[in-house]
């Protein structure tokens, strides 16, 4: 039995239609609220709230393998009640920033996940991808209202990924045992810059979309109001504030582990037109 949690998110949903087309069964999909999903037939869907790992006992009954993102629950108790439920391997999506900016807060908390998982006695595959092309959903009021996207360093380029690919990784980790403790850097096939992926953005839905270029306190200032001064920093820095060439690197893992290309960030613009009409 396989259990993705985060069964509804960018990559959660993603790795459940993957698993799925792939035959892999049995498999469950976590989900705070099973009256509100519409999984692939043949997926159970199940309850639960990682912040709650009480309330996980009943979806880890019978799991052997186990997905999980970290920075969405009390991991320390999550792994605690996977390893008592008797998991075998974990896939665990990390971040690359706990190689490229250790320094940062969340860099150190991932880390820390990364060593519960490792100290846990279950078998573990640790993913580190860098910055999601789905970052850019922040974008798509501004697209939809103004054609306008403000953003600061439009012209850094990072090697983004398409979530798609993470999720691709993840199964190849859960479904081969030649993956396990294994720790894999995924980045996307090259790099682009936030100026590019607007470029992109508007090319898939068929008109302009202006960008324009913001200072670094203005954009702490919008970012602060929801995500606090802290991570608002961090965000920054790796937006392309404290760029280094580790963060910046192209890296070929999603080849050599999936067999498959990596997705260039148009093919994921083009796939999410609707949420920036």
């Amino acid at each position: 039995m396989i259990l993705v949690t985060g069964a509804t998110g960018n990559i959660g949903s993603a790795l459940l239609r993957q698993l799925h087309l792939r035959g892999a069964t049995p498999l469950r999909g976590l989900t705070r609220d099973v009256a509100r999903v519409s999984f692939p037939e043949g997926v159970e869907a199940v309850e639960g709230d990682l912040t709650r790992p009480e309330s996980l006992k009943s979806a880890l009954d019978g799991v052997r393998s186990l997905f999980l993102v970290s920075g969405m629950g009390a991991e320390a108790d999550v792994l605690a009640a996977a390893r008592q439920a008797g998991v075998e391997h974990v896939v665990l999506v990390s971040s690359i920033t706990v190689q490229t900016h250790p320094h940062l807060p969340a860099a150190g908390e991932n880390l820390a996940v990364e060593r519960l998982l490792k100290a846990s006695g279950m078998a573990w595959t640790i993913l580190r991808p860098t910055q999601f092309a789905s970052n850019t959903l922040w974008w798509a009021e501004s697209v939809r209202e103004h054609r306008t996207v403000r953003v600061p360093y439009p012209d850094v380029g990072l090697p983004t990924i398409h979530p798609a690919d993470i999720a691709a990784v993840a199964r190849a980790a859960l479904t081969d045992r030649r993956h396990q403790g294994r720790t894999y850097a995924l980045t996307g096939p090259a790099r682009i810059t936030a100026g590019q992926q607007v470029d992109a953005i508007a090319a898939a839905l068929g008109h302009e979309v202006a960008v324009v270029g913001i200072s670094r306190g203005e954009a702490h200032r919008q970012m602060a109001s929801f995500m606090g001064d802290r991570t608002a920093d961090a965000v920054l820095d790796l937006m392309g504030g404290d760029v280094n060439d580790a963060l910046l690197k192209v890296r070929d893992t999603v080849s050599r582990v999936t067999g498959s290309p990596a997705r260039p960030f148009q093919q994921w613009a083009s796939e999410n037109t609707a949420a920036f009409r």
